[in-house]
């Protein structure tokens, strides 16, 4: 059998096949049937490749979870802005009525698109059995630059708006196409579309708010890694990303407990510490007693000479003494010191609410504080896990790492004795 120059094998015997196997060009002998070909080395990928090809993957995930969560804020507000304009007089048809004469060729392919995914029973969702869901990006902004009158009471900038979306049409059009996705467009996109979400009156989702804004990958996956949120090899890469400005600046509780507490000490001056307390900020410190055996030992530990570590201690809970002696309300600004094994040194910022977070070094025996790994933990309840009926639902009795070391501080507290 021939077809364009491609010559088949018939099946059968050598001589029904008339012996032509002598690699005719233009034949192409097919392998046989539950015969496995090895992929020759010209079609194989090497470690790097595949490196490559995941980096890409990843990046194009990240991108395509905000072009989602973009699309269907933007799907609803011009379906909550529109629909009772249109509807009354229109229908279902609201949405043809609305793209107008200058939209019909695009809405209609988007009608048509529907259908398609009907008969096929691509529909999963009798929510999105509407021309409005089959509406892309530039089409929605379509109908919103057409009726920006009837926007404009919800949405102050017209041309903000606009340029948020331009920004994010760069990565759409990449990830729509599988291209590459660089690093800088990746992080242009994500600001991008904070930004916009934000301005479509996102603000109950954006969690955290400025210390540490919600994720939106972290949304969909975060229940796989409790409440952690950050992980950093060490504290310098840690106060490149989260400074400590950004930190401790407007909290409202501050807990903290570990050593010397030089994040706080030596990052965050006196006169910022004195003009957050005379704001209202409750702050409680809880330094390791540096009289204690157990700094002798994290001496020796650390190769470090006798009284190294005591006299730093000491140095940095006389500054915090300097600080409360400038307050107002000195009982607003806690200090005490413990006498236990050191195990952690942890920043508890507005631990007692829903917007807590928490930076957690553990001890290691050979390391200094500076060169530890940290983890970055959000407080509040999640509510990542959905029900049957799509309704979120709070896992009662389940605590994320937050509870456990906001708990081990209070404990700890507790055991420990006030510096005069």
């Amino acid at each position: 059998m021939a077809s364009g120059g491609l010559v088949l094998p018939g099946g059968g015997d050598q001589e029904n096949q008339g012996g032509t196997t002598d690699g005719t060009t233009g034949a192409v002998s097919l392998a046989q049937a539950g015969v496995k070909l090895d992929i020759g080395p010209e079609l194989d990928w090497g470690a790097e490749a595949w490196a490559e090809v995941r980096t890409r993957a990843r990046r194009a995930g990240r991108a395509y979870v905000w072009l989602n969560l973009v699309e269907q804020r933007l799907r609803a507000v011009v379906g909550a802005v529109l629909r009772p304009i249109y509807e009354p007089v229109h229908g279902e048809e609201w949405v043809v009525a609305a793209a107008g004469p200058a939209g019909h060729e695009w809405v209609q392919r988007a009608a048509a698109v529907r259908e398609v995914s009907r008969r096929k029973g691509y529909l999963l969702d009798p929510a999105d059995d509407n021309v409005l869901s089959f509406l892309t990006l530039p089409q929605l902004r379509e109908l919103v630059v057409q009726h920006w009158p009837c926007f404009e009471p919800y949405l102050d900038e017209r041309r903000e708006l606009e340029l948020v979306l331009d920004e994010l049409e760069v990565a759409r059009h990449v990830v729509n196409r599988n291209r590459a996705l660089s690093e800088t467009v990746l992080a242009q996109a994500e600001r991008a579309a904070a930004r916009l979400i934000d301005m479509l009156g996102g603000d109950a989702w954006a969690g955290s708010g400025r210390r540490l804004p919600v994720d939106a990958v972290e949304e969909i996956v975060g229940d796989r890694f409790a409440d952690v949120v950050g992980v950093y090899p060490d504290r310098v890469r840690l106060l490149r990303k989260m400074p400590a400005e950004d930190l401790f600046s407007g909290a409202r509780r501050l807990d903290a407990t570990g050593i010397g507490l030089n994040v706080l000490v030596q990052n965050f001056s006196g006169r910022r510490l004195v003009r957050l307390a005379e704001t209202g900020c409750r702050v409680r410190l809880l330094f390791l007693n540096p009289a204690s055996s157990a700094v002798r030992r994290r001496e020796r530990e650390l190769g470090l000479g006798r009284g190294e570590i005591s006299r730093s201690v000491e140095m940095n809970i006389m500054h915090m003494r300097r600080v409360r002696a400038r307050l107002r309300d000195p009982d607003a600004f806690e200090i005490r010191v413990f006498d236990e094994t050191p195990r952690f040194t942890a920043y508890l910022v507005d631990g007692d609410g829903a917007d807590g977070v928490a930076v957690v070094q553990s001890y290691l025996r050979r390391a200094r504080g500076m060169e530890s790994p940290v983890l970055v933990l959000r407080g509040g309840s999640r509510k990542l896990v959905q029900e049957e009926g799509g309704e979120p639902l709070e896992r009662h009795g389940e605590h994320g790492l937050f509870e456990i070391y906001r708990e081990e501080f209070e404990g700890v507290w507790g055991d420990s004795r006030p510096v005069s």
